[in-house]
């Protein structure tokens, strides 16, 4: 028996890395917000945002006693999360687990400080993965965020949709990852059906991220006064403090060599680099700095 359970244990493994049943939407544009679903402001201020600060890994029960949205097309149990925006790139692994072959089929919007939405990722993100030795069968995606400067939280709302709930995933019989895995012929048997519900268990985990193909969420524009920030829960009172002395201009050679910094970090894919050079340059009296950014994310550098 003992020998029958390491052999599915390494078949699960192996059979871990063949392609999967079910890939996710590779045309879909996170920074395109036109097709998200439209949440009312005070429907949203009245959500239970609860706070993720990384690195983090947490584990959360959507039931019938969740928060609940019932907008549009969004039905169900929702999950709603503030994260820091002060603390650059963000990587968030989002995966709903499958139970009694039931699943959450989760979509997510993510908001920037004023709840603006920002980015969007539709349930078709979130693609079938085959159990392995320490997770079960789950639909799972990652989003790579980096907020722009100035914020201090960002928002993401997970839910489902009542499109989602008409719908199934397919997932992979444990006997045919046994076959695959031990290299014996896979048998023809129907796979198992996921049905999709309105409440489930979602994994999520956060960690910091370093890497290109970053989401920006909120804009970074020349500086203009700021729309008044969503405070989320108690806010304190403001304290009175002495008026900061403007820094007086750079000199050009600091100024080019902060700008040369920045351009070789978006290069190279370091974009909290780049973000924390600019706010540096900035602060020691640079005008071109936050130009200088701007144009190298867009390719213009």
């Amino acid at each position: 028996m003992k020998k029958n359970t390491i052999a599915l244990s390494v078949a699960l493994a192996m059979f871990s890395v063949m392609p999967l049943s079910v890939q996710a939407d590779g045309t879909i544009q996170p920074a395109n917000v036109a097709t998200a679903p439209a949440i009312p402001a005070n429907t949203l201020h009245q959500l239970p945002w609860e706070p993720l600060v990384p690195p983090v890994t947490k584990t959360v029960t959507l039931t019938s006693s969740s928060a609940q949205l019932h907008v549009g097309d969004i039905q169900g149990a929702v999950g709603a999360f503030a994260l820091p925006a002060d603390r650059g790139s963000l990587e968030i692994t989002i995966s709903s687990l499958v139970e009694g072959k039931r699943v959450y089929a989760p979509s997510v919007m993510v908001l920037d400080e004023n709840m603006r939405p920002a980015a969007f990722y539709p349930s078709s993100y979130f693609s079938y993965q085959q159990p392995g030795v320490m997770s079960g069968d789950r639909l799972e995606g990652t989003l790579k965020l980096t907020p722009a400067l100035g914020q201090k939280q960002i928002y993401m709302v997970i839910y489902t949709t009542s499109q989602d709930l008409a719908k199934t995933t397919q997932m992979v019989d444990p006997a045919k990852a046994y076959a695959a895995g031990v290299g014996n012929a896979v048998p023809n048997i129907p796979d198992p059906i996921a049905i999709h519900q309105s409440t489930g268990t979602i994994k999520i985990k956060v960690k910091a991220e370093q890497n290109t193909g970053n989401v920006m969420i909120g804009g970074i524009l020349p500086m203009a006064p700021k729309e008044q920030p969503v405070v989320v829960g108690a806010a304190a009172a403001p304290v009175a403090t002495a008026p900061s002395k403007p820094a007086q201009p750079m000199l050009k050679d600091t100024d080019e060599y902060f700008n040369k910094g920045i351009r070789d970090a978006v290069k190279g894919g370091d974009i909290d680099k780049a973000l924390k050079l600019m706010k540096e340059a900035e602060q020691l009296g640079s005008t071109t700095a936050r130009e200088t950014f701007i144009h190298s994310v867009k390719g213009k550098g």
